[in-house]
């Protein structure tokens, strides 16, 4: 199998990622980690990360990294909270560190990644997958992933909240009836969909623009 990126710089990838996501737990309880795992896709960052940019992966830290996604993201504060001085880690900095090895060792997108697993899979694997190697961590996440029924589009769960059809809402959203129900059961990649789409979508739906990607 071909990895993502050259080895060199995975143990830095790693050791950022544990630190983005302890930092986020701790620093910005107010940003669900699921989201702001999509607004490292829509910043341009996870991108950069899982093709092993040396400036992301290594370059920066995992604080740093953090702030550069939110402010990329229109969230911008002058008092961020200082780095984490840690002399061991715990349960969210191991799902971050877990989640850049399985992204490094299937060459997988981040958005294919956040698609099919959540923050609160990383953490139900925890108690187990911390007490073993990197490669078996993978397997009961791979194993987890296999288990999983198919989800419901986040595009489709807000539709159906508000009681929409999807003809109402290709409509009311100006955006292609068959376009439309391509996202909602994934023949289209809703995270590759033009930007002006996913504003007038969620304008629609009355949600951020990030809580309909995949």
């Amino acid at each position: 199998m071909i990895c993502a990126y050259s080895e060199m710089y995975l143990h830095d990838a790693m050791c950022n990622m544990g630190e983005l996501v302890e930092y986020l737990a701790e620093a910005t309880p107010e940003v669900k980690p699921d989201d702001f795992f999509q607004m490292m896709v829509i910043s341009g960052f996870a991108e950069r990360f899982e093709k092993g940019d040396p400036m992301v992966v290594s370059g920066m830290s995992g604080t740093e990294l953090h702030h550069r996604v939110l402010e990329a993201c229109g969230i911008v504060r002058q008092d961020w909270s200082d780095p984490l001085i840690r002399y061991d880690t715990g349960d969210a900095y191991w799902c971050g560190y877990i989640l850049a090895y399985y992204q490094w060792k299937n060459n997988l997108s981040f958005s294919k990644i956040f698609q099919d697993i959540s923050y609160n899979d990383l953490m139900s694997i925890y108690p187990t997958g911390h007490t073993v190697s990197e490669d078996k961590a993978v397997l009961l996440i791979e194993n987890m992933h296999s288990n999983k029924p198919p989800q419901v589009t986040r595009i489709q769960a807000y539709r159906k909240l508000l009681g929409m059809s999807q003809r109402e809402l290709s409509k009311a959203a100006d955006v292609n009836l068959r376009t439309l129900q391509q996202y909602e059961v994934r023949d289209k990649n809703i995270n590759k969909a033009a930007a002006s789409k996913v504003i007038a979508l969620s304008k629609v739906l009355m949600c951020r623009p990030e809580d309909l990607m995949e």
